[in-house]
């Protein structure tokens, strides 16, 4: 892995919130991701299944996490299964984790090879009387492809029909959405991480480049801090381009006089961050393209301020949809009519900003976190307000990544990367 190693003692202390939950005399299991083909020989990169990282520190492929608080032995409670090593894979694909490694990575004292899952697993169901599956039941997941998870469970279930079924997605819900001090710092190294990229792109970006290649800046300089990449699939959307909410294509030339919307993000060690940020390809913004950019930088920060332990998901939104339809009457988009004639499902402001202000985010770019309950502190959540204009060929969006504390204003993890308008034309002038 790029990253710098991570204590055992966050993903120790994570399974013990996991563990608390668990019904008396059951079984949790939790699989890695499989390697996915794309065609001949060639895999996708492969990427950890983040609830067993985050509950082993475990990252590679072909690994079983299996936790039993009520085990008779004390070893069987806690068991990480891996991949057996051997001279021939060192030499084809690197180096994979010992026994010894997988304690120092885990904390936990009981691992063993992959080979030795199915006996064990059979002697200690024979204790058991519940399984956690660890199904997805994110509200914006749309899985076609049967996982290694789902495989799990068909044969669980025809091996084992007398056992009672549970989820563990509400469990990791409810405990991944609040986020442990050592996950915080994760994300704040995404962040600057991230903050380096952009400083990069606003040295970078005049008229006459493209958009891939202000996506190739990024990814260079992200790499070189020993990130993986892109925490997503970036936007880099000129033009009436940022119109488009999920632009990723990012093959156009940027023209002079027109804003860029850079929707990106870094990761490290798993965790996301998540940023947009909107600069103008001379350098300068027009009068009009200011206007509307401090509008949208006045709702993000107000919005900011709303993001305290209590706060509803639901009321937080209307709330902003209010702040965001006051802006867009001063901007001449609305007219009071419109908004006295709205509809109530649809509101006025939804034409010009479509999409939710917040999400939850972590070891997910849209991470665990219940959104029925109250907010509560080091939930970490985006702020991302926008205003699209295609009549206008421009769009503008703001994100920053924010902490909510026990009292006060939440922390933000971007706090040092530009955004103010003036901040963002003297760096860019200095480039020209």
């Amino acid at each position: 892995m790029k990253y710098d190693p991570i204590d055992a003692s966050l993903f120790v202390e994570n399974r013990k919130k996991f563990m608390s939950r668990m019904k008396p005399k059951s079984i949790a299991v939790f699989n890695s991701n499989d390697i996915y083909p794309i065609s001949a020989d060639s895999t996708m990169p492969f990427e950890q299944h983040r609830d067993i990282f985050y509950l082993s520190g475990v990252d590679q492929e072909e690994s079983i996490l299996l936790l039993f608080p009520d085990a008779i032995k004390k070893e069987n409670r806690e068991i990480i299964f891996v991949r057996e090593t051997n001279d021939h894979i060192a030499v084809w694909e690197g180096e994979k984790l010992t026994k010894e490694q997988g304690t120092k990575v885990s904390g936990i004292k009981n691992v063993q090879w992959l080979s030795a899952f199915d006996k064990l697993f059979f002697e200690l169901m024979t204790e058991a009387e519940t399984i956690y599956f660890n199904t997805n039941e994110h509200y914006r997941q749309a899985v076609e492809t049967q996982t290694r998870e789902d495989r799990f469970i068909i044969s669980c279930k025809e091996k084992f029909p007398a056992h009672t079924v549970a989820k563990s997605n509400p469990i990791l819900q409810e405990i991944r959405a609040v986020k442990e001090p050592q996950e915080i710092a994760l994300m704040q190294k995404a962040c600057d991480i991230t903050e380096k990229g952009f400083r990069r792109i606003l040295q970078f970006t005049r008229p006459g480049v493209w958009e891939y290649e202000l996506e190739a800046e990024f990814l260079h300089e992200f790499i070189r801090n020993r990130s993986k990449g892109f925490a997503y699939t970036p936007i880099i959307a000129s033009g009436n381009n940022a119109n488009v909410l999920h632009y990723v294509v990012n093959n156009q030339q940027c023209k002079a006089g027109d804003l860029i919307l850079l929707d990106v993000g870094a990761e490290y060690a798993n965790y996301s961050s998540d940023m947009t940020r909107t600069i103008p390809v001379s350098g300068k913004f027009s009068k009009r393209q200011r206007e509307v950019y401090d509008a949208v930088l006045r709702v993000k920060d107000e919005a900011t301020k709303m993001l305290v332990p209590g706060t509803m998901w639901e009321e937080y939104h209307k709330e902003v949809g209010k702040i965001m339809t006051s802006e867009l009457l001063g901007l001449g988009l609305l007219d009071k009519a419109d908004v006295k004639n709205e509809d109530k499902d649809w509101p006025a402001y939804k034409k010009y900003f479509m999409h939710g202000t917040s999400h939850h985010i972590g070891l997910d770019t849209h991470d665990y976190g219940p959104l029925k309950s109250p907010m509560k502190a080091n939930n970490v959540f985006t702020v991302e307000p926008g205003i699209y204009i295609p009549d206008e060929g421009f769009g503008i969006r703001l994100e920053d990544d924010v902490v909510i504390q026990e009292k006060g204003e939440p922390l933000n993890l971007m706090k040092n990367i530009p955004i103010e308008a003036e901040e963002i034309e003297n760096l860019m002038q200095t480039n020209s």
